[in-house]
């Protein structure tokens, strides 16, 4: 390594980042890169540890520590304080399909797993990358590399967000012919309207499907395969298919008065949103609108934030955001010790923007919704809401939040945002595919394999472990493109 000291020579420095109330003005991405100078002695802070756990991606107490794509991040960092950025992308590269997108919308679970983060500030391991793609980008390091040969082969993946792209990009460079099937207007699935346009740009995803095309890639739009495709014209044509659909079925909310007008799904709320903010800049009107509105959000995670942080710059009257669990601590407690995901509290972007709008944290805890109450005309107009406590289920012996009784409260609200989750693949797709899914309606195959039980179909991403972060959808693209590859070449000769 460059800098054996460095870690104990510089402090932790990370871009800044446009205040609240100033950003909540457009939907640009607000954080701004440090100057190379700088961000190259963030490089040095990589301590050259004996285990390095932000590259391991292995599993403790049920949560991920370090990158699950086994990204090579001591080497790249040890690069980028050198300034040697051609070879940083390089190694960057050879294991992350795409790094500028989750240098945008990863949660970093390699800081969390930093051996400097055990007594101190971890390596600022997400601003690295983002450094060494946007400068590959800017120097022509990232530029069109077709394959020189073709084999033949051709092989339809049906969804075109992270792991199918990601399936694609290998699948092609391989020299497979490869085209993608998006059932909406534009490529990019969960990358393009799952995820604001302030976490990721969309001009990123544009650009880097620009150089998909032109190595060979091919996108078909508007095609929902099970509706106005055949998936049995897909498996006659083509010598493979891979389902890369995502988990589509949103979590409901079923409570009475759930048929109020005013009620939503979060996804149709984000996804409305971005598509009228790419049709128009939001003047055809084509959206949910939050504005003048006291808004409810239901869930706390990721995409609750997202609809907290959408909803402020649409404009509301004000936002509550429930979460049905306790409020985390703000330190780690002893049972959660490092290099363990931290259990701790964490203020997104979209909590800080209503803090500083409303003045408060709009998050409550450990409360749930009992009952919606809607005006004469059936327009929503009130929540009820109960508060909850951890209770043992008799019969499983599981812990389970339980509602208390006599601690219902009326509040008003006429726009509900339900981020609860989701539940898996969607049934017309995998019924007009034959393939079997599992309890979780996840599709099925054999553990640590991708293979469906129908002949040359395959499955990746959301749609087969589940609804998780789009690093793991990345490395599972990945991981059925290797699989793909060898069914139809008898080995696999990963690029």
């Amino acid at each position: 390594m460059g800098k054996p000291t460095g870690f104990l020579d510089y402090e932790r420095e990370t871009g800044k980042v446009i205040p609240p109330l100033e950003r909540i003005k457009n939907f640009n991405e607000f954080h701004l890169p440090l100057p190379l100078k700088k961000q190259k002695l963030q490089g040095a802070r990589c301590m050259d540890c004996g285990t390095p756990f932000c590259q391991s991606g292995v599993l403790f107490n049920g949560m991920v520590s370090g990158c699950p794509l086994n990204n090579l991040i001591p080497e790249w960092n040890d690069l980028v304080y050198c300034g040697n950025w051609k070879q940083a992308y390089n190694r960057l590269h050879k294991t992350n399909s795409f790094p500028e997108f989750t240098c945008r919308v990863c949660p970093a679970p390699c800081e969390v797993a930093c051996t400097c983060n055990l007594n101190g500030q971890p390596t600022s391991i997400k601003e690295n990358e983002m450094s060494i793609i946007e400068t590959a980008y800017r120097e022509g390091y990232v530029k069109p590399m077709p394959p020189k040969v073709r084999t033949g082969k051709r092989v339809a993946i049906v969804g075109s967000g992270p792991s199918g792209l990601a399936a694609a990009d290998l699948l092609n460079k391989r020299g497979h012919q490869v085209t993608v099937f998006e059932r909406r207007d534009r490529i990019g699935g969960l990358l393009r309207y799952g995820i604001p346009n302030m976490k990721l740009d969309k001009k990123i995803i544009d650009r880097k499907l620009d150089i998909m095309r032109a190595e060979g890639v091919e996108f078909v739009t508007n095609a929902n395969v099970g509706e106005n495709y055949k998936a049995a014209d897909l498996m006659n044509q083509f010598d493979s298919v891979i389902l890369a659909c995502g988990a589509s079925n949103p979590r409901d909310i079923k409570v009475p008065g759930r048929e109020a007008k005013g009620i939503y799904f979060a996804v149709d709320f984000l996804t409305a949103t971005t598509k009228s903010l790419l049709d128009s800049n939001l003047k055809d009107g084509k959206f949910i609108s939050a504005k003048g509105k006291k808004v409810m959000v239901i869930g706390g995670g990721d995409t609750g934030n997202d609809c907290v942080g959408t909803s402020i710059r649409h404009g509301c009257e004000s936002i509550i955001q429930l979460e049905m669990m306790p409020k985390p601590p703000v330190t780690r407690l002893p049972n959660n010790p490092w290099p363990q995901w931290p259990r701790i509290l964490k203020t997104d972007y979209g909590q800080e923007e209503a803090i500083a709008v409303f003045g408060k944290d709009p998050r409550v805890y450990q409360t749930t919704v009992k009952e919606f109450i809607a005006d004469g005309k059936g327009n929503l107009k009130k929540a009820v809401l109960v508060k909850l406590e951890s209770k043992k289920d008799e019969k499983t012996g599981r812990m389970m939040m339980v509602p208390i009784e006599g601690s219902e409260q009326e509040i008003e609200v006429d726009l509900v945002l339900i981020a609860a989750g989701f539940l898996g693949s969607q049934e017309y797709v995998t019924k007009a595919f034959g393939v079997e899914v599992n309890e979780r309606t996840n599709v099925k195959t054999e553990p640590g394999k991708f293979q469906t039980n129908v002949k040359n179909v395959f499955t990746a991403g959301d749609m087969h472990r589940g609804q998780s972060l789009v690093v793991w959808a990345i490395r599972e693209g990945r991981e059925v493109a290797r699989a793909v590859d060898e069914s139809l070449m008898g080995y696999s000769n990963p690029v």
